[in-house]
């Protein structure tokens, strides 16, 4: 709804989008959830996994030896420390990954990407970047990728704050 010029709200008003901006934000959000939504779809056919679940994945096998915190992979992976937990537990319900004990920390724990995991990734990683590939680089001119990039690099640093106290996922 735009009943004020940005430029022109008083004070206390809210900040409405101006037409482009709630075009833009529009078609922001409608990409990203249908996205989502397709990446999703594509990995449960092909995979029998949740997109986030094949994330998890991934991040394990950039890890060195495959595993890492699991305070630094819901860190990573940008959700909340309950919800890795829950996907944890799937992953090593279907043998793909694998928790272990910090021995350093009795309270911390290692989640490890498992030679199983790390196979159904390789099988499955060529489609994945396939179904990527068409749904977003295939559309986007080289000049157009780079944008894209700068913009979700600048929104994703501005979302994380570095001071102490933040409310961001995976401290919650």
């Amino acid at each position: 709804m735009n009943t004020a010029p940005a430029s022109s709200a008083a004070a206390g008003e809210p900040r409405w989008l101006t037409d482009e901006e709630q075009r833009v934000w529009r078609a922001y959000v409608d990409a990203t959830t249908l996205l989502e939504d397709h990446l999703d779809r594509q990995l449960q056919r092909d995979a029998g996994m949740p997109h986030v679940y094949y994330g998890l994945l991934v991040k394990l096998a950039e890890a060195p030896r495959r595993r890492l915190r699991m305070t630094e992979l819901a860190k990573d992976a940008k959700i909340t420390r309950s919800r890795l937990s829950h996907a944890v537990a799937r992953l090593e319900k279907n043998g793909w990954v694998r928790r272990e004990d910090c021995p350093s920390d009795k309270r911390g724990q290692f989640a490890v990407l498992t030679d199983e995991g790390a196979d159904v990734l390789r099988r499955h990683a060529p489609g994945h970047v396939d179904a990527v590939r068409q749904a977003v680089f295939d559309r986007l001119t080289p000049e157009q990728q780079k944008s894209l990039g700068e913009i979700m690099g600048i929104v994703a640093e501005g979302l994380q704050p570095s001071e102490a106290g933040a409310d961001l996922p995976w401290l919650r």
